[in-house]
Order: C-alpha cells, then structure tokens, then sequence
C-alpha cells in the first residue's frame, strides 16, 4: 500500500521473512534455555518476577515484541523499546555471595539477553531448513542493532555478523554457570504448572519442545546443565523434521493467533508483503 510505514525492518529484511516461521517458538525456549546460563542476567529475572507463575507471561510478551518491533510500524516498534527500557530502568537485583546491588539494564547484561535471542533465532531456523546463506545469516545478525537500540544498547557495540557474533560467546563462556536460578528454569521448562487434567497432554507433546529446544543448545550449555542431550546428528535430524511438519500447518491458519501481527501487516502493506522464505535472494 502507497506511503504505509513499512516499519524498522521492511518487508525487504532477513527479518520480515524469517520470524513469519512457525519455528520461532522453539528457538525462543532455546534462547530461555541459553539466556538462563548467565547467573547475573537470570538472577535479574527471577528477583523481579514470580517465573514460575509466570513464564508463559514473560514469553508471550517477548514474543509481542518481537512481533511489533518486526512487523509493526517504526511509531509502534519506538513505543516498545521506550517500554522496555522504562521498566529495565525501575529493576534491579542483588548478588547473593557478594550482596551486590546492580540494575538489569547493565549493557553486558542486555547484550547477552539480545545475543542469546539472535543466536537462537539463526540456529534452531537454519537447522530446521529454513534456506539462509551465510550472507543472508550476517545481514540478519546486523539488522538486530536496531533491536539491540530499542533495548538500550549502543549499536556500534553489538555483534554484526556471525564472527562477531561467535566471538562473543567465546569471551562471555567463563561467566557463565548452571546456578539455582538456571535450574529453576530447566525445571519449569520440563514440567511447567499443568491441570491434572492436561498432564498426559504436557508429558506426549511439551516435553518434546522443551527437550527439542534443549538438544539444539551447544555442547557447552549441556555440560553446564549436566543434563545428557542427543548426539548432535540426532538433534539435527529432529530439528529437520519439527521443521517439516511445522511448516505443513498453512500459515494464514499460523498467524490467525494473536495477537496477529503479520496479518496487521499485510493489511497495511498489501499482500505482497507476505513473509516467505522465497522471497529472500531475489
């Protein structure tokens, strides 16, 4: 549609194609997974929030802003960082050997939280078969300053591309640490509050995302988790065929949940800017 905003990113991004596909939910309880590794970001979290009661709230609402800062317009996308940042602002927690008191909108800390989130995002999508060269991989990476930015961090200070990005991971590995609060969140991501009544539900169908989400952690993160994990070729070849049937689900049908971002998208926008993974390359 003529002179629509298209948003921060635009139908033109790495971005606009691949967060439209149904694997995004997995790679976002990876990122939970990954992100609850650093004892000072996660300490954060659960001083500030009941998680367990929880956690579904706060993943609901990271997937909301990812959708409004992916699909929503620039007004819509600044509106939520401002948000974000108001309430990082307010926060704080206490190291609990130390006594220390810190704010959880320390850079090092939002850069962790927004490096465990992308790094998710690309792996558990590339490895599910979702069609992204290494070019299309480092334009994605460095699209995500801008969410870096609404977040509160400097641009020029977060990774641009897989080598920067990977370099990252290499020099924050020593900090990290499976400690009670990363344990809390292993836990309740294997066996999440269920009414009786849905047990067998959560045992047959949720234990298998989480355990998915888990398989396609580094080899790193399992031995700080101490918990065994599939041979990577088997976590590979599960990833491919999530991936699979995933996708068969028609994507009009996806994106009628809410609260139906894409949709509003292609309302403003007009069909063509319907997300596909085609689309990326012409």
């Amino acid at each position: 549609m003529t002179g629509a905003d298209p948003g921060l990113f635009t139908p033109d991004s790495v971005t606009w194609q691949l967060h439209g596909d149904p694997m995004m939910w997995i790679a976002g309880i990876r990122a939970l997974y990954l992100q609850a590794l650093h004892p000072r970001a996660v300490r954060g979290v659960m001083q500030n929030s009941d998680f367990r009661r929880d956690a579904w709230g706060r993943l609901m609402r990271t997937a909301h802003f990812v959708g409004t800062t992916t699909y929503g317009t620039t007004e819509a996308a600044e509106r939520a960082g401002a948000r974000v940042r108001k309430i990082h602002r307010m926060l704080t927690a206490t190291d609990p050997d130390t006594g220390e008191r810190y704010g959880v909108d320390e850079p090092d800390l939002l850069l962790w939280v927004h490096c465990a989130e992308i790094d998710s995002y690309l792996h558990v999508l590339r490895g599910s078969g979702f069609r992204l060269t290494d070019g299309e991989a480092d334009r994605y990476i460095a699209e995500h300053r801008q969410s870096a930015r609404l977040v509160g961090l400097e641009p020029g200070t977060v990774p641009a591309d897989r080598a920067e990005l990977a370099a990252y991971f290499e020099k924050v590995r020593p900090e990290l640490a499976a400690g009670p609060e990363a344990r809390e969140v292993d836990d309740f991501l294997l066996h999440p509050p269920t009414h009786p009544l849905l047990v067998p539900v959560r045992e047959v169908l949720w234990r298998r995302v989480a355990q998915l989400a888990y398989a396609s952690l580094p080899p790193y993160a399992h031995e700080l988790y101490g918990r065994p994990a599939p041979a990577p070729a088997t976590a590979a070849r599960q990833l491919r065929l999530t991936g699979l049937m995933l996708r068969r689900i028609p994507a009009r049908l996806r994106w009628q949940l809410p609260p139906k971002h894409i949709l509003r998208a292609m309302a403003r926008l007009g069909p063509d800017a319907r997300p596909a993974p085609y689309k990326l390359g012409r």
